[in-house]
């Protein structure tokens, strides 16, 4: 069961230039493994770290050099965490985090998913969430082309630019 999602994104040159302005940040921000890396791969690891706390839904308990982002042989990015943000994790019930990061255009961006065993949810987490739609309700249901043209005002024939979809007003669907 999905307990948090998080996403990040950081501008590349203005995190170069804010640790040149405060190299200090390197040190509190990464493991010394990763302060090893260049400033692309450094401004990801952030976005990460970023992305995750948003995951958990806040940063109580969670340190910045506890969570490091480290490659498994593949290159697919992990989380490797110790001390109090491990246990953090642990009490939320979280058993795995799901992670992917890019980098391009001078931009960097990270996005977390955080899972749990559904009977590690707290009654109360689960209490408080939505129900999911009945299958009436569902929206994978075959279109109605009379019923979604007055829905949606008639857009139901036009594709994503606003133009005339193929096979619109030829009598066929």
């Amino acid at each position: 069961m999905i307990v948090g999602i998080g996403v990040d994104l950081v501008d590349i040159p203005r995190f170069e230039r804010t640790v040149e302005r405060t190299p200090r940040l390197l040190e509190r921000l990464f493991s010394p493994t990763e302060r090893t890396l260049n400033p692309r791969s450094l401004a990801a690891r952030y976005a990460a770290k970023e992305a995750l706390i948003k995951a958990l839904g806040g940063s109580d308990g969670v340190h910045w050099t506890e969570i490091e982002v480290t490659p498994e042989a593949s290159g697919r990015p992990w989380f490797t965490l110790t001390g109090s943000t491990a246990a953090v994790v642990a009490d939320r019930g979280i058993t795995t985090l799901h992670l992917s990061m890019s980098h391009d255009a001078g931009l960097a961006t990270a996005y977390v998913v955080a899972e749990a065993a559904s009977d590690a949810v707290p009654t109360a987490a689960r209490a408080e969430a939505p129900s999911p739609p009945s299958p009436a309700d569902s929206t994978l249901r075959p279109r109605d082309p009379e019923v979604d043209s007055a829905r949606d005002g008639g857009l139901a024939n036009v594709d994503g630019f606003g133009r005339a979809a193929p096979g619109a007003g030829e009598g066929g669907a």
